[in-house]
């Protein structure tokens, strides 16, 4: 007699052609007379329709999803519920896959919540984006985290130590306390930057609005310096003057943690715009937030995790390739060292993390 597993290893060979589709979000485009309600818009239309979702259940799931094929023909309770379970199977499979021979040159991480109905905690999406030796992005890992607390974070890391991931040369994210603390442990010789948008907007909040746009200008100055020098140079004139009209708690915030602010300087100047900010994961979960509200009514927190591992799926095909191409991940892979962006060592490569025993 089959066991559980049997029953969810094709879990799509039960589900009608139309909603099989939807599994990975990537919609086809037939011909206007492949459908009982007319013609599919087009992919890009049908992105839009995501957000008209009421939630996970089965009986909400019905008249969404015949949006997308112009009946509700075949899309019952059993098979939407089906098709969850695909998701599930999917999601579950990626989350084992074997990363021993996979290498990052750059993680971008960050932790984004979502309203979940039902729960007293908000769901909050473990994200990494790593970008391979070729220069493309990938999603490597998205987890359900509780409040980005050091010990999710840790948790995360040490599932992908523990599938054969070795160290990236170099993380960028916010200033969350639980992420650097997970990265120093589990993965030491990591470099951390933090984020130049979240430290603008840390140093901005703290000031009245009149002193608002001439901060940004200064700030915006610091961050086109062309060498650490002249950065920290602008830094201390900011500070100066911050301190001249009695902003202290403000310069204080501009201090802090200045060399994770700047660490991107020793690394190749083509990509300081892709090292500066966590735009790699904002500007995803901005795109998923548009596009559907059902993380914000949805009744169990695993749904909404396999349904937005779905839409980060689509939209990350999308991802830019960062400028430099394969030659400069390459020497950064090869443990080269750069200063203000230019190459000035080319050691030997760097050492793995030690797989936990």
């Amino acid at each position: 007699m089959p066991g559980p597993s049997a029953a969810i290893a094709d879990p799509s060979a039960t589900i009608p052609a139309a909603a099989r589709a939807v599994t990975r979000l990537v919609l086809p485009v037939p011909a206007p007379s492949a459908t009982v309600g007319g013609p599919i818009p087009p992919v890009r239309g049908c992105h839009s329709r995501i957000r008209d979702l009421r939630g996970l259940s089965t009986g909400d799931f019905g008249p969404a999803l015949a949006s997308f094929f112009g009946s509700e023909a075949g899309l019952s309770p059993s098979t939407i519920s089906r098709l969850t379970i695909a998701w599930q199977a999917e999601h579950e499979r990626w989350g084992r896959r074997d990363l021993s021979g996979v290498d990052y040159v750059y993680w971008w991480v960050d932790g984004i919540h979502f309203r979940i109905r039902l729960e007293e905690d908000r769901l909050c999406c473990l994200v990494i984006v790593g970008v391979r030796p070729d220069g493309t992005k990938e999603l490597v890992a998205l987890a359900d985290g509780y409040r980005e607390s050091a010990e999710s974070w840790k948790e995360l890391l040490r599932d992908l130590r523990r599938r054969g991931l070795v160290a990236p040369v170099l993380a960028t994210g916010d200033g969350a306390l639980g992420l650097w603390a997970g990265l120093r442990e589990v993965y030491p010789p990591t470099g951390h930057q933090r984020c130049r948008d979240h430290k603008a907007m840390n140093v901005i909040d703290r000031l009245p609005k009149r002193l608002q746009a001439e901060t940004r200008a200064r700030l915006a100055e610091m961050w086109g310096s062309p060498t650490r020098a002249d950065a920290t140079a602008s830094r201390d004139r900011t500070v100066d003057w911050l301190g001249a009209r009695g902003q202290k708690d403000a310069a204080a915030t501009l201090l802090r943690d200045w060399d994770d602010l700047v660490t991107f300087y020793d690394f190749p100047a083509e990509h300081w715009r892709h090292l500066r900010t966590s735009n790699a994961v904002e500007s995803i979960f901005a795109g998923v937030r548009l596009r559907t509200d059902v993380t914000k009514r949805a009744r169990v927190r695993e749904n909404a995790l396999y349904l937005v591992s779905r839409i980060v799926e689509r939209l990350g095909s999308h991802w830019r390739q960062l400028n430099g191409g394969a030659t400069l991940m390459t020497l950064l892979l090869s443990g080269a060292r750069f200063r203000d962006g230019i190459l000035v060592e080319h050691p030997a490569r760097r050492e793995e993390v030690p797989m936990a025993a």
